[in-house]
């Protein structure tokens, strides 16, 4: 099969930082299926496993990378019961596994979704990772529910980005809460607003701007770009006893004594845990990503697609990195094979 990969971690401007070449097709066992896979898209963790994967390094076989794509199931393995041949299908992967920058992918069935019947190859392909990490930062590790919680206020750094874009959906939509997103953009403040936000506040002299807009302190905030930079200002905006979470890392430690006075909770969310782990509820992002498909399907939210290559090729895979490390990606970028 082809696919696209690198040996070594380099910029993008060198001719090896992607490379074509060819590999053999994988065969799923257990729980796999494999997909032949029509379209992916591409998110900030691939350039950051690029960048730092195969550093000072060189890789004895190329490494693929890429964990969000939609196919169709070729074969199965001897345990797999939630698929069948022929069945399309969409998915964000397992980090520790081979990746989808390739025809053909094994996955295991219980991180896999049926794809959305509303949305084209290239539209489901742009929303699982996303969904996946705002459904579970959300409900899993905030644990809002409409029941207790609707009409609490949440604030969104970085609302124009891929998983703001679907957070902001699922807040407003499944939750019922107020949404304040940051954008600073005139595209991405449009953007933010269309997705749902009530309010969209600039990033730039962050509380300020939220309680110049009314809201002296938010029940729920989600960081979706710095936790460093952003710190000090979620600690002071979050009210007593509410919940922040993260999905960006921390270069250095966390202080979370600033939110002791508070009683404030604090939340990692890393999308990639169930998978790592296998933890006994791993399948429940098949249940997500199945919930997130019937959602599309009756119209509840909308995909986040805006700008779509085509062709598998290093080329197109280096323009597709070369977009995203511009940090001025609105929504999600797609490839079509």
């Amino acid at each position: 099969m082809k696919a696209v990969g690198f040996k070594t971690s380099l910029p993008l401007s060198s001719p090896n930082s992607f490379i074509d070449f060819e590999t053999d097709k994988p065969a799923p066992k257990g729980h796999e299926l494999l997909v032949k896979i029509n379209a992916i898209a591409v998110n900030p963790v691939d350039y950051k496993i690029r960048q730092n994967a195969a550093k000072d390094t060189e890789l004895p076989s190329p490494k693929i990378i890429g964990w969000d794509a939609c196919g169709v199931v070729e074969a199965i393995g001897n345990e797999v019961s939630l698929f069948k041949v022929g069945d399309k299908v969409y998915y964000a992967g397992d980090i520790n596994k081979p990746g989808c920058n390739a025809e053909y992918q094994v996955i295991d069935e219980r991180i896999v979704g049926r794809k959305p019947k509303q949305l084209s190859d290239e539209e489901a392909a742009a929303m699982p990772l996303t969904a996946l990490t705002a459904w579970e930062i959300l409900f899993d590790r905030i644990r809002i529910s409409a029941e207790k919680d609707k009409g609490k206020t949440l604030l969104i750094i970085a609302g124009a980005g891929g998983v703001g874009s679907i957070a902001i959906q699922l807040a407003k939509k499944i939750a019922g809460l107020k949404v304040i997103a940051t954008a600073s953009r005139p595209e991405t403040i449009e953007w933010c607003k269309k997705m749902g936000a009530d309010v969209v506040v600039n990033h730039k002299n962050l509380v300020d701007e939220v309680r110049n807009a009314g809201f002296q302190h938010i029940d729920f905030i989600v960081d979706f770009v710095d936790t460093n930079s952003y710190w000090d200002d979620m600690a002071e905006l979050i009210r007593p006893q509410g919940h922040i979470a993260s999905i960006t890392g921390s270069a250095a430690p966390v202080a979370l004594n600033k939110l002791k006075t508070k009683s404030a909770s604090f939340s990692w969310e890393f999308m990639y845990t169930r998978s790592t782990f296998q933890t006994e509820d791993m399948i429940e992002q098949h249940h997500i990503l199945n919930k997130v498909a019937d959602l599309i399907d009756e119209g509840v939210i909308v995909h986040t697609l805006t700008q779509t290559l085509n062709g598998l090729s290093a080329e197109t895979l280096k323009k597709a990195h070369e977009q995203l490390e511009s940090g001025t990606t609105i929504g999600k970028l797609a490839i079509k094979y």
